[in-house]
């Protein structure tokens, strides 16, 4: 049997213990609700926030801005950083279901791209509100100011985007090809190797400006692989898979 072609054909992909559909079902939970929370996350401060686009204006304007609407752009950041952090449980999930070396680095290359990103993310939570009402005051303006550039580029571009789009492009890829063979039919390998190209083209944004566009969708393509990923996972992990398991077993 090829389970590479049609995974909604045939339902029986594989015989996997009731530990292991399940821990489908927790993977494919955290996948989908990342996915979710990422775009509800991005939606919303691309909007009441004009993010990401705001972070090319000067520095004063962003600050600016962010203090018009600093509830609601922390609130949302905040719900950024919890999709990023997702992704180290479904790593860890993921790399149950694969198991051995791979299984391994798919854990530890999903939990680092959690971590990075969401250090990132969270300086708009911590330290920005004190940056930006420090450069209120004429006499502490351009120290706050640099404060904030400085944290932008060593918490936001170097270790949230860049190694972030590195970690998270190198986890796509690791996924693929621990579930290509077993769970993931081919197109939808074909679309998660796709998603992790573009978004690896954000390291080159420094470089190449034409790299934010790749980048950008890479991420679109990457959500919706998620929650397609996500649907397999959880079909898997679903009553109708743990039945079959158990009938197997008693058998």
């Amino acid at each position: 049997m090829n389970h590479q072609t049609d995974l909604g054909a045939d339902p029986a992909v594989a015989p996997m213990s009731e530990r292991t559909l399940r821990t489908s079902s927790l993977a494919g939970t955290a996948l989908a609700l990342a996915s979710i929370l990422a775009i509800a996350g991005f939606t919303v401060l691309g909007s009441t926030f004009e993010y990401p686009q705001i972070l090319d204006e000067p520095t004063a304007d962003i600050l600016a801005l962010y203090r018009e609407h600093q509830g609601a752009v922390v609130t949302w950041f905040l719900v950024l950083a919890v999709s990023a952090a997702l992704l180290a449980p479904a790593g860890v999930w993921l790399g149950r279901i694969v198991g051995g070396t791979l299984g391994r680095w798919i854990a530890g290359v999903g939990v680092a791209a959690a971590a990075v990103q969401v250090v990132g993310l969270q300086r708009w939570a911590t330290l920005v509100p004190g940056i930006s009402h420090d450069a209120l005051e004429p006499a502490r303006r351009a120290a706050a100011e640099d404060r904030f550039e400085l944290w932008h580029l060593v918490l936001g571009k170097a270790i949230g985007e860049t190694l972030g789009y590195a970690l998270t492009a190198a986890f796509t890829v690791l996924v693929v090809v621990g579930l290509r063979r077993s769970v993931l039919p081919r197109w939808l390998a074909v679309a998660g190797v796709v998603a992790a190209t573009l978004i690896a083209t954000g390291v080159l944004i420094p470089v190449l400006e034409v790299a934010s566009l790749t980048n950008f969708a890479g991420y679109v393509v990457w959500c919706a692989w998620l929650i397609a990923v996500a649907a397999v996972l959880l079909r898997l992990g679903g009553p109708s898979s743990l039945r079959r398991d158990r009938r197997s077993t008693e058998v």
